[in-house]
C-alpha cells in the first residue's frame, strides 16, 4: 500500500470531532497529525500525538501535511480552500464548498494548475436511509420515475447560538446552504442537472432575517418531477424519501444512524456502526400485471461515510475519479446561489 496521506484539519468543533477525525484516525490509508485550534486546545485529549497550530499559516505552512480539511465556517470555506491550494496541499471542503458557480470554477482551476486536488464533501450520498432508496431506484421495480420527493425535516424554532450563522452580513447562511447542498447532491447523484427548476425560499421563525425554508422543483426527461424541501419548523417530520414510479412506490423516513454514534463516541470500525434499528424499514408497494398490489417493508443498507475518505484516497494516490464530481459542484452551486 502506498504512503498514508498527511493530513490536517482547520478546525476540531463538532465538524473535526465527529465527520473526520474518527475516520482519519482509524484509516491506515491517513496519518492524522495536525490541527488548527485558535482557543482552546481540546483535541489533545482524544488524540495525543497531535500538533495543535494557533492559525491557518502555520498549518499551512507544515511541509508533511499533504490534504488539508476546511470545516470552518461557511463563509470561510473558499478564502481557506484557495490558501490551501496555493500553498501546494489537496483540500476536502465542507458543505457548501463556496458561495456560488464562479468561485467553485475558481478553486477546481486552480486545482488544476497547481497539480492538487479539491474534493466537496457530500457524506450524505452514505447516508444507509439514502443507499436504500438509490437501490430500490436502480432495481428498477418502480418502473418509470414520475415523481421524486426528498425532505430534510427539522423543528429548531430557536435562533442558532452561533451569531453568525443568523446573520445577513455573510452571504451563505440560513437553510438553503446548511441543508440544500445535501438535499441537491442527493438528486444531481441519481438524476444529473435537470432542464429546468423553480426555488422557493421563505423566513418562518420569530425574528429570524436568514431563510429557514426552502423548496425546490426540478424538471428532469420524460415527465419526472423532483421536489427537494427542508424546513426549520416540522414539528412531526415526514417520509424524508417519497418516490413513485409507473409500477411502484417506494417511501423511508430520515433515519441514518451514524451521526448519532459518532457523537457517542462510536467508532467507524464498531460492528454496530452504521446500522439502522430495526422497526424504520423502507414501504415498497408495487402493482403486478394482474393489477393487483403489494407490501413489501425492505431493510436498508448499512451506512458507510468511510467510503468517502476511500475515495479521497484512491484519487490522490491513484488519481481515481472522485465521485462529487466539478461539475456536480457546479450544478448544485447554481441552484444554491440562484
Amino acid at each position: 500500500m502506498a504512503s498514508p496521506i498527511v493530513t490536517g484539519l482547520l478546525a476540531y468543533g463538532m465538524s473535526g470531532r465527529v465527520f473526520h477525525a474518527p475516520f482519519l484516525s482509524t484509516n491506515p490509508q491517513f496519518k492524522l497529525k495536525a490541527v488548527v485550534e485558535r482557543n482552546q486546545k481540546k483535541m489533545a485529549a482524544h488524540y495525543p500525538d497531535i500538533v495543535s497550530y494557533n492559525a491557518v499559516e502555520e498549518i499551512l505552512n507544515d511541509a508533511w501535511i499533504e490534504l488539508i480539511i476546511v470545516n470552518t465556517p461557511n463563509f470561510t470555506h473558499f478564502d481557506y480552500a484557495k490558501q490551501a491550494l496555493t500553498a501546494g496541499k489537496h483540500v476536502l471542503i465542507e458543505k457548501p464548498a463556496s458561495g456560488n458557480v464562479a468561485e467553485i470554477k475558481e478553486l477546481f482551476d486552480l486545482a488544476r494548475s497547481v497539480g492538487k486536488h479539491v474534493f466537496c464533501y457530500q457524506n450524505r450520498r452514505w447516508d444507509s436511509d439514502f443507499l436504500s432508496v438509490k437501490e430500490v431506484i436502480e432495481s428498477g421495480r418502480l418502473g418509470k420515475l414520475t415523481e421524486v420527493s426528498f425532505r430534510y425535516d427539522r423543528y429548531k424554532p430557536a435562533l442558532n447560538v452561533k451569531p453568525f450563522k443568523e446573520t445577513k452580513d455573510t452571504p451563505i447562511n440560513g437553510i438553503v446552504y446548511e441543508l440544500g447542498p445535501h438535499l441537491i447532491d442527493q438528486a444531481i447523484s441519481l438524476f444529473g442537472k435537470p432542464l429546468k427548476f423553480e426555488k422557493l425560499t421563505t423566513i418562518q421563525r420569530e425574528l429570524s432575517v436568514v431563510p429557514d425554508y426552502v423548496n425546490f422543483r426540478l424538471t428532469y426527461p420524460a415527465g419526472l418531477v423532483v421536489y427537494l424541501t427542508s424546513g426549520l419548523l416540522i414539528a412531526d417530520p415526514q417520509p424524508a424519501f417519497v418516490v413513485h414510479g409507473t409500477i411502484g412506490s417506494y417511501s423511508k423516513y430520515r433515519c441514518d444512524v451514524q451521526e448519532a454514534q459518532l457523537i457517542e463516541g462510536m467508532l467507524p470500525t464498531d460492528d454496530a456502526y452504521g446500522v439502522e434499528p430495526a422497526g424504520m424499514e423502507g414501504k415498497l408497494v408495487t402493482v403486478g400485471i394482474d393489477g393487483e398490489k403489494s407490501i413489501e417493508f425492505m431493510p436498508s443498507l448499512k451506512g458507510e461515510y468511510f467510503k468517502l475518505f476511500y475515495a479521497v484516497y484512491h484519487s490522490i494516490r491513484e488519481n481515481a475519479l472522485y465521485p462529487i464530481t466539478e461539475e456536480h459542484m457546479a450544478w448544485q452551486m447554481e441552484l444554491l446561489e440562484a
